[in-house]
């Protein structure tokens, strides 16, 4: 899966966890550019990532994220 594959996957769990149809993320999408993502939908953003692709992330992994493209070379290093 290339990288483009997984920004438009992602972008479709980003608009379906905090419900905005016009969610777009990049590689340095942060929460502070998200309405909403605190860090309680950032539970619920990590499990909806991980049934979309099919992974679990690891606590280091989930807490070490910065930015939306950290999280992307972590799914492809899962489906690697």
């Amino acid at each position: 899966m290339s990288r483009e594959e997984i920004y438009g996957r992602l972008n479709e769990v980003f608009r379906d966890v905090f419900d905005d149809e016009e969610i777009t993320v990049n590689d340095s999408t942060t929460a502070n550019d998200v309405d909403g993502w605190d860090s309680l939908e950032h539970i619920n953003l990590i499990v909806a990532v991980e049934r979309a692709f099919g992974i679990k992330f690891t606590m280091g992994e989930t807490v070490g994220m910065k930015n939306v493209g950290e999280m992307v070379d972590k799914i492809l290093m899962h489906l690697g």
